[in-house]
């Protein structure tokens, strides 16, 4: 072998190597990463119980209880709902016909017991999987508001 092909082939090797090390560990990470879903992707794709997940949607309006830290709320993308217990002190921006991205995971029961609350932080913000999740269900109005 000429010196120019051993230092393709080293170089080639090297290549190799770093494509399984990444590899490895992309498919180690694959059940830390946190993913959206609406509550209809929910419904629909039988999220199991204990999986970690974010799921994003309107707050039903008329749905807020609560009592002292702990508050029970409904999520919906105009098609599903999905009852969300959450223990602590909300966003002060968190409101109900509001957008919110709540991370946490899915109980035996039913419900969605989050760990994590974000609200909308202005007029004009939304997290652009809600938009989207929103737009497909024909549920979308520029103002956030459910139509």
């Amino acid at each position: 072998m000429t010196r120019k092909q051993k230092r393709l082939a080293v170089i080639g090797g090297l290549g190799a190597v770093l494509a399984l090390a990444v590899t490895l560990i992309l498919f180690a990470l694959r059940d830390q990463i946190v993913f959206f879903y609406s509550p209809t992707e929910i419904q629909t794709k039988a999220v199991a119980a204990g999986t970690s997940i974010r799921m994003g949607g309107l707050v039903k309006e008329g749905s807020w209880v609560r009592t002292g830290e702990v508050n029970d709320f409904v999520v919906t993308d105009g098609t599903t709902e999905l009852t969300t217990h959450y223990n602590g002190i909300l966003p002060d921006l968190f409101k109900e016909g509001q957008g919110v991205v709540v991370e946490g995971a899915m109980t035996t029961a039913g419900t969605f017991a989050a760990t994590n609350v974000l609200a909308k932080h202005d007029e004009n913000y939304m997290p652009k999987e809600v938009v989207e999740a929103l737009k497909a269900n024909g549920e979308w109005q520029r103002d956030g508001a459910p139509g």
